[in-house]
């Protein structure tokens, strides 16, 4: 096993637990993990999977990251692979000053914004990723969305063993996927039609039919009237899909029962709201409604006492 280490410059404020707890969004989630004050994942290049680990609290100076890489054959290439990810998953460059200065005219919106501030606008590493994740958690709870994630992750994602022996898991690719049958997704929990529409879409990737990545060139519009093509792939997956694989801040995903019922607690609002209902509250912060979407995702962990916002938990 060989290690690699680097510092990695942030646009500031930045807090690394609030970021990696918006992707994480459960405890028990094996694919983005908290240990010891850094966020850890396992990502695969060249076929060769690599885990690692983003710290802030080492360094004095909190505008530095400190990444530690672990893997077979690191090469100097591994590290420019890793920064390009790591900008992506924990928006590390993205500069929000415009969207703090928005919410300063919106005292609800500020006090929101103040209570994490830091929380850079987190995305998987791939869309097909993203992809998987919302078809997965389709019409479940996120604890029984994120437990079959797990179930399919430490099945058959490719993997590395530490120096203390402990496996960590990298998210099954396409390839990994492409043969399975809706049989071995229902001994995972996971529905036959979900199963199917996973598999069709990692058979359609590896044959070239479907390049998700190829969606970054498209509006929104368009990206979300390519995404509903998809087998099972609707409205709300199609826009989790725009938020958390494409980075489009400006969607809020209206069909997240989740982000409506922590819009509704948030502005103190007595019934449940539908979709129209949320899409016309958002408005009014347009186009911040997916940084908004973030932030009530963690004002809801706090308060499902998953996260503290005051502290690295």
């Amino acid at each position: 096993m060989e290690h690699l280490s680097f510092k990695l410059k942030v646009a500031m404020p930045f807090r690394l637990d609030l970021t990696a707890w918006a992707l994480r969004r459960r405890s028990n989630n094996i694919m983005d993990r908290w240990v010891d004050g850094s966020w850890r994942r396992v990502l695969v290049f060249k076929e060769k999977p690599i885990e690692v680990a983003v710290n802030q609290e080492l360094l004095r100076d909190n505008t530095m990251l400190q990444v530690s890489l672990a893997g077979l054959r690191l090469e100097e290439s591994s590290k420019k692979d890793v920064i390009a990810i790591l900008e992506k998953c924990l928006g590390i460059k993205k500069d929000l000053h415009e969207f703090y200065q928005f919410a300063k005219k919106d005292d609800t919106l500020n006090s929101l914004v103040n209570l994490f501030l830091g929380l850079k606008p987190p995305r998987f590493p791939t869309v097909f990723e993203t992809a998987v994740n919302g078809i997965t958690c389709q019409q479940i709870s996120l604890n029984s969305g994120i437990i079959l994630l797990n179930r399919l992750t430490s099945s058959y994602g490719l993997t590395i063993k530490s120096s203390e022996n402990n496996i960590s898991y990298a998210f099954p690719r396409p390839e990994d996927l492409s043969k399975l049958s809706p049989n071995d997704f229902r001994k995972f929990g996971f529905s036959r039609q979900k199963g199917r529409a996973i598999i069709e879409l990692a058979q359609a990737i590896m044959a070239n039919q479907v390049d998700l990545e190829q969606l970054e060139k498209l509006d929104n519009a368009e990206a979300l009237a390519r995404l509903c093509q998809l087998r099972g792939v609707g409205r709300w997956t199609g826009e989790y899909i725009l938020l958390r694989g494409l980075g489009r801040l400006d969607v809020f995903p209206a069909g997240d029962v989740g982000g409506r019922r922590g819009l509704q607690k948030w502005l103190n609002l007595n019934k449940p709201l539908d979709y129209g209902e949320t899409q016309n509250i958002i408005a009014k912060w347009k186009p911040y409604g997916g940084l908004i979407y973030f932030h009530l995702l963690l004002n809801r962990l706090v308060k499902e006492g998953y996260l503290s916002e005051k502290t690295n938990s």
